[in-house]
């Protein structure tokens, strides 16, 4: 059996920016993906910690350490510069995997 699991998670992410002229996406700071091991196109889930939204997209590289946070397309209607977000990626592992993986 597989389970999809949580792999990483960026925690506190303030929006910088919001794009709705967009075709979507979210735009993260390429040092912030490298250390959550994140890659550039993988899906993640977005949670606003202001005001409840959660919604799926795929990541964009943003300028190493500008601190960039973009809310890219139609997701833009979900944040505002300023909100706080949790940012999450998934994977899928093993029961083995799973049973390993860091808490």
């Amino acid at each position: 059996m597989f389970r999809i699991m949580c792999k990483a998670k960026i925690h506190g992410a303030v929006v910088t920016e919001t794009k709705l002229d967009y075709e979507g996406s979210i735009t993260i700071d390429e040092k912030l993906m490298q250390e959550a091991d994140i890659l550039p196109s993988e899906r993640v889930e977005v949670l606003n910690l202001n005001n409840g939204a959660r919604f799926s997209t795929y990541t964009i590289t943003g300028e190493p350490g500008s601190g960039k946070i973009c809310i890219n397309g139609a997701a833009a209607r979900l944040a505002e510069i300023g909100d706080r977000l949790i940012i999450l990626s998934y994977g899928v592992f093993s029961d083995e995997e799973a049973k390993n993986l860091k808490k």
